[in-house]
């Protein structure tokens, strides 16, 4: 796979993390030069415009990694959002970054830490903020 799939981003989301990259120490996260292309290449729409099957930030997504063919659910959150159950997963982290603005059915190649790459596969979008009718979250 050498082009990654076209990903859709609520304006919201993208202020907000462009805001929060801000914030960081340029070498606070490895992966923050491919978040922000990927901020960059995104279709930026207002919220009441997003599908209702892409991952925006605060939705709970079913995905597989194809190397190992496990599976997880996991909502993708504010790195001030994430807590201990297991059950989150930051926008900074390297698969959080990935999956952000996929839709149902996409799948992606993201830089693993250490080197290599990592496919990333969206299963469902089991709960998203827009869909369900939350905006301004």
């Amino acid at each position: 796979m050498n082009t990654r799939p076209e990903i859709t981003i609520s304006s919201i989301d993208s202020e907000r993390l462009y805001a929060l990259m801000a914030s960081l120490p340029s070498s606070s996260f490895l992966e923050k030069d491919e978040l922000e292309l990927e901020l960059g290449r995104a279709n930026v729409v207002e919220p009441t415009e997003i599908p209702p099957t892409v991952v925006t930030m605060n939705s709970t997504v079913r995905f597989s990694v194809e190397s190992s063919h496990d599976e997880f659910e996991l909502t993708l959150v504010y790195p001030r959002d994430i807590d201990s159950s297991g059950k989150k997963i930051s926008i900074l982290a390297p698969i959080g970054s990935a999956l952000l603005g996929l839709s149902q059915g996409d799948e992606i190649e993201w830089p693993k830490p250490g080197g290599g790459l990592i496919t990333v596969k969206i299963k469902e979008v089991i709960y998203q903020p827009e869909r369900a009718g939350e905006y301004h979250r």
